[in-house]
């Protein structure tokens, strides 16, 4: 009899951490993004958020923090508790080389939990309707007789855009005037408005404006040129060496637990790779990247190395 009980006490504890794991979530969980609505990554969230949401049978909501160059929502993602109710989607640079440019920086980039990487997606080099170049030598001619004068739009310093264009400057020799705005749809409608002559925005929020005539693509940061965009060479062609890929990705605070983490990243990639989410992404321009934590952990370490190499050469620091 007392072998009996001590069975049914053994059976029992091996089967808690399974129903733990299993009981998440089983409250509302938030997805933090550093930027305003409107943008690529606001799309792909809400897109994710909606999924998991029906997977789980919870529900997933998306919050907007934008601003100080996304440090603002990143920090509020890094502080939350890690118990898998505070997510993080993020473009390159909260997750990576951000550390690198500021000197007091509230989190630490290399302490979130990877989960996923999500999707990227070509850059293109987007410039005002009446600008004076109609492509990449001709810009590089223009900023090279006008130093300073030549104008370019981003979401922040350290954002992809804005690195972009420093890469310009650092392979091109020449310099240009940074204006930063509060994200990636208020840059863009600056360079619609005329107000900024230049800025790398996604193929996705910028080929609509650009078939409709409100801005003109010249060039794309991949290495080869886009299907949605043909008439549009890589920059590379003109400036050799350069790339500029967009990618975006999924992060938990520091010390979320593997299991979690795991669980989340199983969700997340069975989304990706579903027929009808592959077909919207390509909608969107968006390639998927299904990979595990581990893969997102190494893709972080390389691209902090890519971009760091940009930051440290033009030694970009933010008080």
């Amino acid at each position: 009899m007392r072998w009996c009980l001590w069975a049914v006490l053994i059976i029992a504890l091996s089967i808690v951490p399974g129903r733990a794991q299993d009981a998440y979530p089983s409250r509302l969980v938030k997805i933090i993004l550093p930027s305003a609505p409107g943008s690529t990554t606001d799309i792909l969230a809400r897109l994710i958020a909606d999924r998991l949401s029906q997977k789980w049978g919870k529900p997933v909501i998306v919050e907007n923090i934008s601003g100080a160059g996304m440090s603002i929502g990143a920090t509020q993602a890094f502080r939350a508790p890690p118990d898998g109710y505070t997510l993080f989607v993020s473009p390159p640079s909260p997750v990576t080389f951000m550390k690198l440019m500021y000197r007091n920086l509230p989190f630490e980039p290399r302490e979130f939990t990877p989960i996923a990487l999500l999707v990227r997606v070509p850059n293109a080099l987007v410039v005002r309707k009446g600008f004076p170049a109609g492509n990449v030598k001709e810009l590089l001619a223009h900023a090279a007789a006008h130093p300073g004068k030549l104008t370019y739009a981003s979401q922040g310093v350290g954002s992809t855009a804005h690195l972009s264009a420093i890469q310009i400057e650092l392979l091109a020799g020449v310099e240009m005037a940074h204006v930063p705005y509060r994200g990636a749809v208020p840059a863009l409608n600056a360079v619609m408005a005329g107000e900024v002559d230049m800025f790398f925005d996604t193929v996705t929020t910028s080929v609509p404006q650009h078939q409709a005539g409100n801005v003109r693509i010249i060039a794309v940061g991949s290495t080869e040129r886009s299907g949605v965009v043909p008439e549009a060479p890589p920059v590379a062609e003109s400036l050799p060496g350069f790339r500029s890929v967009t990618w975006f990705a999924m992060a938990g605070p520091p010390g979320l637990a593997p299991e979690i983490a795991g669980r989340i990243n199983r969700d997340v990639v069975d989304i990706l790779t579903s027929a009808d989410i592959g077909e919207r992404m390509k909608q969107l321009t968006l390639e998927p990247m299904p990979g595990t934590p581990a893969e997102a952990a190494r893709f972080f370490a390389e691209e902090t190395e890519l971009w760091g190499r940009v930051i440290k050469e033009k030694q970009i620091t933010i008080q």
